[in-house]
């Protein structure tokens, strides 16, 4: 009996092992990420959770070839079920990294697993609320849909001048941008492309900017991981089998207080979020 195969970049990070805490138990697991140690560490927390069908897979995602081998190795595993780039979540303050961690990152993924893509799959990308915050008439804007065109993180690095903030926010609209655009090749194989927008999750002590927003977050609080996973879980699912193409923001209602918060604030704190 050919086995559901779940793939998770970004295995090491909090949100990546809440999810496969919950899924862990529907077929094997594979976690991808450049830490091998921290690899071990995930693996380690799901032993204790019975749940030990479970393959660690050290993957530089910017490269294409590893990426590509990536997939080889799943495709021998069994029929990709699921398939959730929860990658690109580091806080490398390097900008031109943030684009290629994002972007470069996602796409490989996408394109590497693609021709493993079925009926019963279904992808989620890993995108974040700051992307609602970039405006979205900028000339940035057919850089970003462009994709992984020649010199795409220099290009883009004169809109960000350097500020990785700027640069993730921006990369995280990408990501956006290229589900809605690659919904219709997954489509083709009968598959589902999605995107989660999380809001703030894993702030120890909110100051500043972050207190700002969290005074203006309707539920006042972070979030906890689980609480990014659950519906993420329900994309993966045949509960979500009408839903394509669209991006869910999970991030307590901070987005649609938006403009209120901008209102609240003055243009020179704003322009850091």
């Amino acid at each position: 009996m050919t086995k559901d195969v779940y793939v998770i970049t970004g295995g090491s990070e909090d949100l990546a092992i809440a999810l496969a805490k919950r899924i862990g138990a529907k077929g094997t697991l594979v976690l991808a990420d450049p830490c091998e140690k921290c690899l071990k560490l995930a693996k380690q927390q799901l032993l204790q959770q019975n749940i030990a069908d479970i393959h660690c897979e050290t993957v530089d995602l910017t490269s294409k070839r590893a990426v590509e081998n990536l997939a080889e190795k799943v495709a021998e595993l069994g029929r990709l079920r699921g398939l959730v780039h929860a990658a690109g979540l580091s806080n490398a303050n390097d900008s031109k990294r943030k684009m290629a961690d994002n972007v470069i990152g996602m796409h490989h993924m996408l394109e590497a697993f693609l021709p493993l893509a079925n009926e019963t799959t279904s992808a989620v990308m890993v995108s974040s609320m700051t992307a609602y915050m970039v405006p979205q008439n900028g000339q940035y804007m057919d850089v970003l849909k462009q994709q992984l065109a020649a010199n795409l993180a220099e290009t883009l690095e004169q809109f960000t001048q350097g500020d990785a903030g700027a640069a993730n926010s921006m990369s995280k609209l990408a990501v956006q941008l290229i589900v809605e655009d690659q919904a219709w090749a997954w489509g083709e194989k009968g598959a589902r492309l999605n995107s989660v927008s999380p809001g703030m999750m894993n702030v120890l002590d909110a100051a500043g900017d972050i207190q700002t927003l969290l005074d203006h977050t309707p539920l006042r609080r972070t979030a906890e991981p689980e609480e990014i996973a659950s519906p993420i879980e329900f994309l993966l699912s045949d509960s979500a089998s009408y839903i394509t193409g669209i991006d869910l923001r999970i991030d307590g209602g901070t987005i649609a207080n938006y403009p209120r918060m901008k209102a609240a604030v003055s243009q020179e704190k704003m322009k850091r979020f």
